[in-house]
């Protein structure tokens, strides 16, 4: 089994196979060549992928054998594979075959992994990138480092492949935004990209090298060495002249480094474009370090994942990214990042993360949007974090750290396998019959919509304890463990309680009267009833708090009483209406224990129900129904009953309903 990466490797994968060496051949590329010269000459590369002449322009940028060569590779091994779904589309085009596999690269997350103290590793790895800064701006710190974000692009120097023209112009906008709204909000910008800086090291080292050989033959004749004889004139103002140039009589620089072409910086040129000169006026300050990072450096002595881990946003805007390891890494150690649909990381995301932005995964469309478009997405995403609270990003931080189980080769090594599998089933089928494996695209490892997203801080209400935003952000959070602590949600509210539900006024449907059929009084109460109520007169008027409406059949339509339940007295013979059926008698007299009249006899054809409920159980019998434009309205504000027993439940009345209507 030989497994071969990108169009360097190609040689031997072709040999392997001219030779007829018995090995299965997997060949992965992880970008195509000829692809990766199109998008870096700024042309429209994803919407004419149909159109290029792929000879012709791999001729002209004289990258033709090496083109052969990776197709040559493809053709030849038995399985082909790309990193992602979207340089499988652009290898159909540009290699012309179809990937047979999608093998995403993943990473090593023990390596990253610190088991509830990232956010400690946060705070520590921001503690020095806040040092750095004071030093930076010295003299001109006129901002509030406690609100200060800190963010960050790294990468290749590809200016327009790894999106640094959008993300600078988008840096423009963010700036107008945050001084328009008079944020107190401060953003630093890092751009990490290797570019040719020239410092005053060189200085110090050819001062460095004279000094050790004339310290050296110093004390090879046995002599105390003088300072004034080992450092000639020459030293000294070659050493005054590399002090003179850090004096500052201008503002911050933007660069750490003396660039040798400054001029014709891609970088610095659209600074100078945009005018971001780290201005005290300006929220968003720049800093260009031409230079990978590293714990040796005498500027930022920090490692890469230090660094990351010290920031608060990732941004990759990238526009040809077949993966991208630089948001996969942000999001292995909980730092939230941007990406693009263009990118395969982004597709990743897309594809297993039902909202992105919810676990800080802020993905920027810039395959089927304009380049301003794009920009006012970029934009907005950054504005919109900088307006997040300290716990609101405390609460993103840990969502983005859970996501660094898909990104496990633990996860992501079984497309490796099942590659390699397909191999040796094509190269060796007589003896290497498997079975094709199920469908990869994980359906079961897709990760739901949080149940609660951070809310926006201008748009909805306090979602903590007020002023708890202002406690530490190295406290740490458990989403899951303040899931826990919240209290359950209040029970359903019951349409049967005895007490006073102004919010949810009872709405009741009531079954059609059967014709012929006299339905049962039923009693409500399982005791005596209570003593003589007081008189009506002793009460005041109670206030309307609900209407209830039944629709019934125009033959049955009546008005009735939805809170006379427990009455003491008897109830008052509502108005005849002339066609309606005749009201039985023992209504018109007190029977001995209350009675609930359930069915309503009164043919009101053109009057809907309209009752007034919301009240309490009555001590006395309220006043006579009034009728008012064919809607009769009953009052039943009345006072509480001294000791009111439990209502019946409904499905008991609903069961006595059924059985008189089959009768």
């Amino acid at each position: 089994m030989g497994h071969f990466h990108e169009w360097q490797a190609g040689p031997g994968l072709i040999l392997t196979r001219s030779r007829r060496v018995p090995v299965a051949t997997v060949f992965t590329t992880h970008a195509t060549l000829l692809g990766r010269y199109l998008c870096a000459g700024n042309a429209d590369f994803y919407n004419n992928l149909h159109k290029f002449n792929i000879d012709k322009e791999a001729g002209e940028r004289q990258i033709y054998h090496r083109y052969c060569l990776e197709r040559a590779a493809v053709h030849c091994a038995h399985v082909f594979t790309t990193v992602s779904q979207i340089t499988a589309v652009e290898a159909s085009h540009m290699l012309h075959r179809k990937a047979d596999v999608v093998t995403p690269n993943g990473l090593n997350v023990k390596k990253f992994s610190a088991i509830h103290e990232f956010q400690n590793l946060h705070a520590t790895s921001k503690g020095r990138i806040q040092e750095f800064v004071r030093g930076h701006f010295y003299g001109h710190l006129d901002f509030n480092l406690d609100k200060t974000l800190f963010f960050f692009i790294a990468g290749r120097y590809e200016f327009s492949n790894k999106g640094a023209d959008i993300f600078l112009e988008s840096l423009s906008r963010l700036n107008y935004l945050l001084r328009v709204h008079r944020s107190d909000v401060t953003v630093v910008v890092f751009f990490i990209m290797p570019a040719k800086p020239t410092t005053s090291t060189d200085t110090a080292h050819t001062v460095k090298e004279k000094f050790g050989s004339r310290l050296y033959d110093s004390l090879l004749r046995g002599q105390i060495p003088d300072m004034n004889s080992i450092l000639d004139r020459d030293d000294f103002t070659i050493m005054k002249r590399a002090i003179y140039a850090t004096q500052r009589r201008s503002l911050p620089p933007v660069t750490t480094h003396n660039m040798l072409d400054d001029a014709t910086d891609p970088i610095l040129t659209n600074v100078r474009r945009i005018g971001l000169f780290n201005d005290r006026n300006d929220r968003v300050k720049i800093i260009f370090h031409p230079e990978f990072l590293s714990s040796t450096s005498p500027l930022l002595p920090m490692d890469y994942d230090d660094f990351v881990r010290g920031c608060n946003l990732g941004v990759f805007p990238s526009y040809y990214e077949p993966w991208g390891y630089t948001p996969g890494e942000c999001t292995v150690m909980g730092i939230p990042s941007v990406t693009t649909n263009l990118s395969g990381f982004g597709c990743f995301m897309e594809e297993h993360v039902s909202d992105p932005s919810a676990y800080g995964i802020y993905i920027v469309d810039r395959r089927f949007r304009s380049a301003d478009d794009s920009c006012n997405q970029l934009t907005q995403f950054m504005f919109s974090f900088c307006q997040q609270s300290r716990r609101q990003r405390i609460i993103q931080r840990n969502r983005t750290e859970r996501l660094s189980e898909l990104l496990d080769w633990r996860y992501l090594g079984r497309f490796y396998v099942h590659a390699r599998h397909m191999a040796l089933n094509r190269a060796f089928p007589e003896k290497f019959n498997v079975d094709p494996l199920s469908s990869l695209r994980a359906e079961g490892f897709r990760y739901p919509r949080p149940y609660s997203v951070p809310p926006s801080p201008s748009a909805s209400l306090h979602s903590t304890p007020h002023h708890s935003d202002e406690e530490d952000e190295d406290e740490p959070y458990d989403e899951d463990l303040e899931h826990h602590r919240d209290p359950p949600p209040p029970p359903a509210r019951s349409t049967w309680s005895h007490h006073h539900q102004p919010e949810a006024p009872e709405v009741t449907h009531h079954q059609p009267e059967a014709p012929g059929v006299t339905p049962p009084a039923r009693s409500t109460w399982s005791h005596p009833p209570p003593t003589q109520p007081e008189a009506l007169s002793h009460h005041p008027p109670a206030k309307t708090l609900g209407v209830t409406t039944t629709n019934q059949s125009p033959s049955t339509n009546t008005t009735t009483s939805q809170n006379q339940k427990h009455l003491e007295s008897p109830t008052p013979t509502p108005p005849k209406t002339p066609g309606a059926p005749h009201q039985p008698e023992a209504l018109e007299s007190p029977p001995p224990t209350p009675l609930r009249n359930i069915w309503s006899h009164q043919h009101q054809p053109e009057a809907p129900e309209v009752t007034t409920t919301g009240q309490k159980h009555l001590k006395s019998s309220p006043p006579a129904p009034s009728r008012s434009n064919g809607v009769t309205t009953t009052n039943t504000s009345q006072k509480h009953l001294e000791s009111p027993p439990p209502a019946p439940p409904r499905s008991s009345i609903t069961t006595i309903t059924q059985q008189h209507l089959q009768a």
